[in-house]
């Protein structure tokens, strides 16, 4: 088993490829679609996907955890657990938009050490490791170095995923922002690691939904708690403030406890 966290990098790539074999096999073509316990579509593009990249980790490093959408948790007390989202975004798979990415995180003694966004409709392929930096299709990428909400660009998903008192707060951070967007899954997060986007915040998240962002920003240099400032974990409640420096960070998480 490999012990490195680079050496694990290989079989995130590989798990990636795997992942948009199955899935973009599926993409733009009729679907069976299953609402899910949580109300979310789940189709057979997820399950085929999450199948396939089991069947790699279970070949190549059988000792590790894994936490996934679709088939739940394994041996999630091992040292090394792999948490995947096959399709993050299946209502834009589901409706044709490109804006659909396979998500990879590494938790290592509980931290993110690896994390990978990739978006196999656009081609791009973000990774980050930690201590290494972080990459798209092998190009360094880093974190804009916007300081103030004021000049700071944010993205959520929708308004739709807010309770009312979340949404509150967000839309009162937002309206202070110089530019807000809404839209793009996964795709915000590889937009602030990329420097284009300043800050992201989200809520009803899983761990599969934001621990492979977060390995990705914190590699590029950004900065990804919840909303009391906490690092990111398995049992973390699902709202997350991800930023580019630790000062818009800062700025950001006191106006939405305000």
């Amino acid at each position: 088993m490999s012990s490195s966290i680079s050496d694990l990098s290989p079989i995130a790539e590989a798990l990636a490829d795997a992942a948009a074999a199955k899935s973009m096999h599926y993409f733009r073509t009729p679907l069976d679609i299953i609402t899910k316990a949580d109300e979310s579509p789940v189709t057979l593009a997820d399950r085929a996907a999450e199948t396939a990249m089991r069947e790699i980790l279970g070949a190549r490093v059988p000792a590790d955890g894994i936490y996934g959408e679709e088939h739940g948790p394994e041996r999630l007390d091992a040292d090394r657990v792999w948490v995947l989202d096959p399709i993050d975004g299946t209502r834009s798979f589901i409706t044709g938009s490109p804006l659909w990415g396979t998500l990879i995180g590494v938790l290592q003694g509980g931290r993110v050490a690896l994390g990978m966004i990739d978006m196999p409709v656009l081609k791009e392929r973000w990774i980050g490791v930690a201590g290494q930096g972080a990459t798209r299709d092998g190009q360094p990428v880093r974190v804009s170095g916007c300081t103030e909400v004021a000049k700071a660009r944010i993205v959520t998903t929708s308004p739709d995923i807010f309770a009312p008192a979340d949404w509150s707060a967000f839309d009162r951070l937002s309206r202070q922002c110089a530019m807000r967007r809404f839209g793009g899954d996964c795709y915000g997060y590889a937009q602030l690691a990329g420097g284009t986007i300043d800050l992201v915040v989200e809520t009803g998240l899983q761990p599969y939904d934001y621990l492979g962002p977060a390995g990705l920003i914190e590699a590029a240099g950004g900065v990804i708690t919840d909303w009391q400032g906490q690092p990111l974990g398995l049992k973390s409640d699902g709202r997350v403030i991800a930023a580019a420096t630790p000062e818009l960070h800062r700025q950001a998480m006191a106006i939405l406890s305000a």
